[in-house]
């Protein structure tokens, strides 16, 4: 028998015998000697497949194709492309799963899940336009696919197409009535735009699903700002979702094999993972805070995956670091190994269960302690039966009930880091179109923190207080429209709201000189927001609630020494906004204060929050030393 006869009637029986990993040997072996034998790379691309090496195996097919269009060898090529595209995306690896549907629909370019997976890696990629093209092409040879109108409407919403979003989401749910995720998208939207018919009863319907439906996948960041959810329902729906998304991860997680070893160390390597090391609200909060780090001590390090916007901001953080590591290009198993291999020893998410989430990463162990800080308002949940996230960074107002999350709250004074901001030329009140002589109530929150309670309260404040107008953030047109039909429904000339245009970051700390009192929200209310408006030297009235995101602005009232304008119920804001607007002598009181205050207290000293936080960075590696 000849020798290549030999390598075939071996690699037969190693197949029979259940040994794929011999037989793809064999054959590969086999393959040397006859590169352009058809049979052989069909027999090595069938292993491959067998073996879940889906990327050998297109290799294999791909070559048949090349002097042989057989039909079984081109379904055999998109098969091997769609599984490894799959599984690049649920790894994380979005370039890989783009590039593999891209190719897939060279060969069958009318097949709708083809183009719906390319949507869904290139959007993952940040290239909105271009996903928008793949779910409107699967749209037209499918229109009746509900999760590729879900998806279309997850690409609008990023591209601030509200109305074409909350269009496709209620397309989606026409089609597919228990696509709940789609609803929860739905009211997350309805909430942007400020149209409030209805909210309260589908809210209620997703805060079942929460509590009794373990398998229904609720966004833990829309569910955040949904009114009546409680601490306990959050940390709920977060632990579902971690369970739903990252049990994917425990088989890499366990290959990796993370070992992390126990020992006294003179600098402590400090990981900070996020999507937004850029000009965004989380660089007015960590810059200084990161340029104060004691170097004798911490090694500190940027593991961020957001875009370069190439701003002032994103350079100046980039110096602030020892090591800034741009990990856009890296899937979570190559992002993991990168941290190991830099010996992070503690790392913190910055960006958590809001968009762009890389929270994977985390449930890879690379580092041996991680913490949940600042980007996401609340619990991580749980994960295989212990927390996600070992810490949480909190403050005893904030946090006061540790059965509330699951990781361990790590108190500090004050939750909230400060750089100080920079303030835009002074203008004139008529430049913002405020009447000169009005008294100005303001809320520069996002509108999906505006409830229909709370706008109640700031209509009937208006129609109590004489010449005075309400200035609130343009977010969107759509909202600017609801809001003013909204008020003229309750007697209030639409004309009394005024709206904030989007301007430059100076300019928008400038301009709060000419409001009175910002007047804050609920149940999610001002975070970055509300220190804006206090590093200004504006008023805040906030009420605190019962949730993380309810008691962030009381938390920076009590740090800067002004517990006077925290209220414990929507009564008692009511009736304090109107005392104040109504007792000038009052008011320019607390304002003095406030500018008192904004010198003396620690909230805007990122010197001292880096003192403190080392000080809990060295607490916690003790401990885990300890243990």
């Amino acid at each position: 028998m000849s020798d290549i006869n030999k390598l075939l009637a071996n690699a037969h029986q190693a197949q029979l015998e259940g040994k794929p990993e011999e037989a793809l040997q064999l054959y590969q072996q086999a393959l040397r000697q006859y590169p352009s034998e058809t049979n052989l790379q069909i027999a090595c691309g069938n292993l491959c497949v067998e073996l879940q090496r889906f990327e050998e195996a297109a290799g294999h097919f791909r070559r048949i194709l090349a002097f042989n269009k057989s039909p079984e060898a081109h379904n055999a090529l998109c098969y091997a492309l769609q599984e490894l595209g799959n599984s690049a995306h649920q790894h994380g690896n979005y370039n890989l799963a783009e590039a593999c549907f891209e190719e897939i629909l060279q060969h069958q370019p009318n097949n709708a899940v083809y183009w719906y997976n390319w949507g869904n890696a290139q959007r993952e990629l940040g290239k909105l336009q271009a996903a928008l093209q793949s779910y409107s092409k699967s749209l037209k040879l499918d229109p009746n696919d509900a999760d590729t109108h879900n998806n279309l409407g997850n690409v609008q919403r990023e591209l601030g197409q509200l109305d074409l979003a909350i269009a496709s989401y209620e397309k989606a749910l026409q089609l597919k009535p228990d696509l709940h995720h789609a609803l929860v998208h739905l009211v997350h939207q309805k909430q942007h735009i400020c149209e409030w018919k209805e909210l309260t009863y589908k809210i209620q319907i997703i805060r079942d699903w929460v509590n009794n439906h373990a398998e229904i996948q609720v966004s833990p960041f829309a569910f955040l700002s949904m009114p009546t959810t409680t601490a306990l329902e959050q940390k709920s729906c977060a632990s579902n979702y971690v369970k739903q998304n990252y049990t994917h991860l425990i088989a890499p997680r366990d290959s990796l094999g993370f070992t992390h070893t126990k020992k006294t160390k003179k600098k402590l390597k400090i990981g900070y993972l996020s999507a937004d090391f850029r000009l965004h609200p989380l660089a007015f909060l960590i810059t200084g805070l990161i340029e104060k780090h004691d170097r004798t001590k911490f090694e500190v390090f940027a593991y961020s995956y957001g875009m370069n916007d190439k701003t002032p901001a994103r350079t100046r953080l980039e110096k602030a670091f020892d090591h800034f590591i741009d990990i856009r290009n890296l899937n979570d198993i190559d992002a993991a190994k990168k941290m190991y291999a830099d010996q992070i020893d503690i790392l913190l998410d910055l960006t958590g269960f809001t968009q762009s989430s890389r929270t994977g990463i985390i449930a890879l162990n690379p580092a041996p302690i991680s913490i949940n800080w600042l980007g996401y308002p609340g619990t991580m949940g749980d994960y295989l039966g212990r927390p996600l996230f070992d810490y949480l960074l909190a403050d005893k107002l904030i946090a006061p009930d540790p059965d509330y999350f699951s990781e361990k709250p790590l108190y500090l004074p004050c939750y909230q880091p400060n750089s100080p901001r920079a303030m835009g030329n002074d203008t004139q009140k008529t430049t913002h179109h405020l009447p000169e002589d009005a008294f100005v109530f303001c809320s520069f929150n996002q509108t999906f923190k505006i409830t229909a309670e709370v706008f109640e309260i700031w209509m009937r404040l208006l129609k109590q207080t004489p010449n005075s107008v309400l200035w609130l953030l343009e977010c969107n047109a759509w909202a600017k429209t609801n809001l003013q039909l909204e008020a003229n429904d309750r007697g209030i000339d639409k004309n009394r709201l005024i709206f904030a245009p989007r301007v430059s970051i100076e300019a928008h700390m400038e301009r709060h000189q000419h409001a009175d009192l910002f007047l804050d929200t609920l149940p999610y209310n001002a975070h970055t927001t509300a220190s804006d408006a206090l590093s200004t030297g504006l008023p805040l009235l906030t009420c605190m609630g019962e949730t993380f995101p309810a008691r962030v602005a009381a938390s920076l009232l009590q740090q800067i020494g002004l517990p006077e304008l925290i209220c414990d119920s929507l009564q008692q804001y009511e009736e304090k906004a109107l005392f104040l607007a109504s007792h000038p002598n009052e008011l320019a009181r607390i304002k003095q204060q406030l500018l008192t205050q904004k010198t003396q207290s620690d909230l805007f000293k990122p010197e001292v929050f880096a003192q403190q936080l080392e000080a809990r960075f060295t607490q916690i590696w003790q401990t885990y030393l300890a243990v």
